[in-house]
């Protein structure tokens, strides 16, 4: 198992540190150019000192990798970014046939973290004025759905009631999977797929999470726009943010280039992991079918907490969050996430899921830091909350039982939590995007 140095930019400290010396030999002059009066400067008020942001616990993240491994993924990879630079850890493999090691810099599948691109795109025609987010779905797309009091906004926040057709595609994981590896499914088809099963629940009255809502989001998008869901992707979001790495090219069934191979757990315990990189993903399209990278992840997350792709309006709206379960720390907006982790810390982003790939890409509110962790299974959900552990490692750093010797020792074994976890994280199972057998 394999793990990688810390990445980091030596540049960017070396940059900082000139820039720190150049700002300290400037303050005199600058200070008597900018505010001649020292009666005004006394009166000015003192600065608010910014409360302190830890650092990440990077043996933490490596730590939620390795029991990532350890509940079944061959391997794993997580980067951060933040104002010190990146760091990155790999572990296991990337290829289990040619034993390739993990690549921070390989492309993967990233399930229905595609949701947030698709509702980033839609809220850009919101913007643009061309559909309204309290408008029912079917003053857009007449006839669609039989319940004209389903509007946008409830799709985005899935509480529009419509099933989600997954959970009988892939009752049986690995047959349910095989059956539509290879099938091209038209928009249609899968809208009509969840209404020949009954709604959730009334429009707006509660969170179900499913698939269709977004599938509904792709067909909006391609509605208003005149052209495939992958121009929309590529014009408003991969070309502006300079995202190489990432594509959605549905119904192309292979990751071109340096990627991942994702290996997808069957029902039976003990056979053998199914090899489930290349599939057409057209059972999700709009709803998880885009490819991307660590990198790429975090730069999109980033750029969207920072107000590059939507207005101020807009990320208002994006970021009014209402919870998805009881326990307080878990809750969606629109086509996004917001985990309040242990330490007080609030990150958005998404989660995702699909055959052989789970994914977590989460940011702070401010996009100054941001992570993107990839564990190359599915269907094992105990790999996918090891997972999720490297957002309490990343965010919150090193937990107070670690920082204390004497807590340390103090403190019953039984009682500490393992090294790159909380209480909090090692309570709540991961969220799922996908219907799990394990």
């Amino acid at each position: 198992m394999p793990l990688t140095s810390p990445r980091r930019r030596p540049a960017l400290s070396a940059a900082v540190t000139l820039a720190a010396a150049l700002v300290a030999g400037l303050a005199p002059a600058t200070t008597a150019l900018a505010a001649p009066d020292a009666a005004a400067r006394s009166a000015a008020p003192a600065a608010v000192a910014e409360p302190a942001v830890p650092a990440p616990d990077m043996d933490g993240v490596t730590a939620a990798l390795k029991a990532a491994m350890a509940d079944g993924a061959p391997g794993a990879m997580a980067r951060f970014s933040g104002p010190d630079g990146v760091e990155s850890r790999t572990a296991g493999v990337r290829d289990r046939v040619s034993g390739a090691p993990m690549d921070i810099h390989a492309r993967f599948r990233i399930g229905s973290v595609s949701k947030t691109f698709s509702t980033v795109v839609l809220l850009q025609l919101v913007q643009e004025g061309r559909l309204e987010l309290d408008q029912p779905v079917n003053r857009y797309l007449p006839g669609l759905l039989p319940d004209d009091r389903i509007t946008v906004r409830h799709l985005l926040t899935h509480r529009s009631g419509l099933a989600d057709y997954t959970n009988a595609m892939f009752a049986d994981t690995v047959p349910g999977f095989e059956a539509v590896r290879n099938r091209v499914f038209s928009y249609q088809e899968l809208v009509d797929l969840s209404l020949s099963e009954p709604r959730t629940t009334e429009p707006g009255v509660s969170y179900r999470y499913s698939n269709a809502n977004f599938v509904v989001v792709g067909m909006l998008v391609e509605e208003l726009t005149g052209r495939p869901v992958a121009d929309a992707y590529r014009q408003r979001i991969f070309k502006p943010l300079k995202l190489r790495d990432t594509s959605y090219v549905h119904p192309d069934t292979r990751i071109k280039g340096l990627h991942v191979r994702g290996y997808l757990h069957p029902d039976a315990a003990g056979e053998p992991l199914v090899d489930s990189t290349e599939q057409t993903v057209s059972w999700a399209r709009s709803a998880g079918a885009v490819i991307s990278s660590p990198a790429d992840l975090n730069t999109f997350t980033s750029a969207l907490m920072r107000g590059r792709l939507l207005s101020p309006a807009m990320m208002e709206e994006m970021t009014t969050v209402t919870p998805t379960d009881a326990t307080d720390t878990r809750f969606y907006g629109l086509g996004l996430r917001r985990y309040d982790l242990s330490c007080g810390a609030q990150v958005y982003g998404h989660t995702g899921t699909v055959q052989g790939y789970y994914t977590y890409a989460f940011s702070t509110r401010d996009g100054r830091r941001s992570l993107s962790a990839l564990a190359n299974t599915s269907n094992h959900g105990a790999a996918n909350t090891a997972l999720g552990r490297t957002l309490e490692a990343a965010f919150c750093g090193k937990p107070p039982a670690r920082t204390s010797a004497r807590t340390a020792t103090a403190a019953p074994a039984a009682s500490a939590p393992a090294a790159g976890t909380s209480a909090s994280a090692t309570s709540l199972p991961a969220e799922r995007d996908l219907p799990e057998r394990h």
